[in-house]
């Protein structure tokens, strides 16, 4: 499946007309894209395995995009700036690659595509489409130090660790980034960084990609991990730990966006889709504001139970529009605990707003060890939206979630992986 490149082995073998780094489904939509132009691609990871983020993507069945996607789903300092990539690549483009290789999928809901089997399938669609093309892989590698051509002397450059200048691959050459790694010098008439953000380290996540921006000089969006479930603060904590197991469908609002999905109730606050969704708009000390049944106006249904002569007390009443866990505690909490005959209008009206306006204030968000992905990133004003392309450092691109585009939960990140992947491929 991986081509194994003996760096040095010929003269001009460590010379390329792209080197992308890492591996991943933006790296490989952009690697194979920009082979199919003919160009000489080196596709590199520090990982040993190709596709480890898809191959855990949902629930192991890869949710790889979404038919809603477009601009207004992902957020960004730019909120524009995706518009570009996403209308040149879209779902429909990469359902035709799907579709090409025979892979079968389904929709789940909200137009959310799955493969119908395991994820690998859509990692093998990627490896032999880069290999198909030419493109070739170098995995096991890590990069130590990056130089600009020699023609952009007095840029800065990126060093991970310390690299005396003049030691093997620390030496500017003319028209090509020198990219010195433990695998032995690599030249890159254009560089790619694809190394995503920090969310799910156990899958080698780093802030590589980060590193090498700020290196070069190029602003960077505060990071913060997203698409992720919900701690509670120690108080609230107390007082609904006992509810931990109960889902309820639900209104998510968070930073001017409301989502409908269910919520879950956990050991540490709330997870759930509809949670996740809003956490992408949460930041620290905004509060989130849930209407824990949607669909029934509560203060009239139970008025017109009670003129109806419904004598049942108002917990059960209230159990039959929402889990019972969830209903009593509501009740309890205004200290209703009588027939719904004895119940006043004020009381009912309290009720309802509580159940309708339910506010809490986390704590913070689970994590990057948990997070679906990692919200900010590269800055998109250092970025041009058509090529992915760095305005000040000729050469040199970000694509993926390292840059500041972060869609919704739902097959919209694969979406951007593939656009801006496409839209860099396209260019160098």
């Amino acid at each position: 499946m991986v081509v194994r490149l003996a760096m040095g082995t010929k003269s001009g073998d460590n010379k390329f007309d792209v080197v992308i780094i890492g591996a991943g489904g933006a790296g490989m939509m952009c690697a194979r894209t920009a082979a199919l132009r003919g160009k000489r691609v080196l596709l590199i990871d520090h990982a040993s395995a190709l596709g480890r983020k898809i191959l855990i993507s949902g629930g192991g069945r890869c949710n790889f995009t979404n038919l809603y996607a477009n601009a207004e789903c992902y957020v960004s300092q730019n909120p524009h700036f995706a518009k570009s990539a996403l209308a040149r690549y879209t779902p429909g483009d990469f359902i035709q690659l799907v579709e090409k290789h025979k892979i079968a999928y389904h929709e789940k809901k909200l137009g959310q595509l799955f493969c119908d089997e395991s994820a690998q399938s859509i990692v093998d669609l990627l490896v032999n489409e880069c290999k198909s093309a030419g493109a070739t892989f170098l995995l096991n590698c890590h990069v130590e130090a990056i130089l600009p051509p020699a023609e952009l002397e007095g840029m800065p450059a990126f060093k991970s660790k310390q690299t005396e200048p003049g030691s093997n691959g620390y030496v500017r050459q003319p028209g090509h980034f020198s990219l010195a790694t433990n695998r032995g010098t690599i030249y890159g008439a254009a560089v790619v960084v694809a190394t995503g953000g920090l969310s799910v380290p156990k899958v080698g996540a780093t802030g590589f990609g980060y590193d090498v921006a700020r290196a070069f000089g190029l602003s960077i969006v505060q990071t913060a991990p997203a698409l992720d479930g919900f701690v509670m603060s120690d108080k609230d904590l107390r007082h609904y730990k006992d509810l931990q197991g109960v889902a309820a469908d639900s209104v998510v609002s968070c930073g001017g966006a409301s989502f409908r999905e269910n919520i879950l109730f956990t050991h540490r606050g709330l997870s759930g889709p509809a949670s996740l969704q809003a956490s992408l708009y949460w930041h620290q000390g905004l509060p989130v504001t849930i209407d824990l049944c949607p669909d029934i106006d509560i203060g009239a249904r139970l008025k017109e139970e009670r003129a109806e002569g419904a004598r049942q007390n108002i917990k059960n009443v209230l159990s039959d529009w929402m889990p019972k866990r969830l209903a009593h505690r509501f009740c309890d909490d205004l200290k209703l605990d009588d027939s719904l005959q004895h119940i006043s209008d004020k009381a009912i009206d309290a009720l309802a707003d509580a159940i309708a306006n339910w506010k809490i204030k986390p704590a913070s968000t689970v994590g990057f060890i948990k997070a679906e992905v990692t919200r900010g990133g590269v800055d998109t004003d250092e970025l041009s939206s058509r090529t992915m392309e760095c305005k000040k450092i000729p050469g040199l691109y970000f694509i993926g979630e390292v840059v500041d585009v972060t869609g919704w939960l739902g097959g919209y990140n694969f979406q951007w992986a593939w656009a801006s992947g496409f839209a860099a491929g396209e260019s160098v």
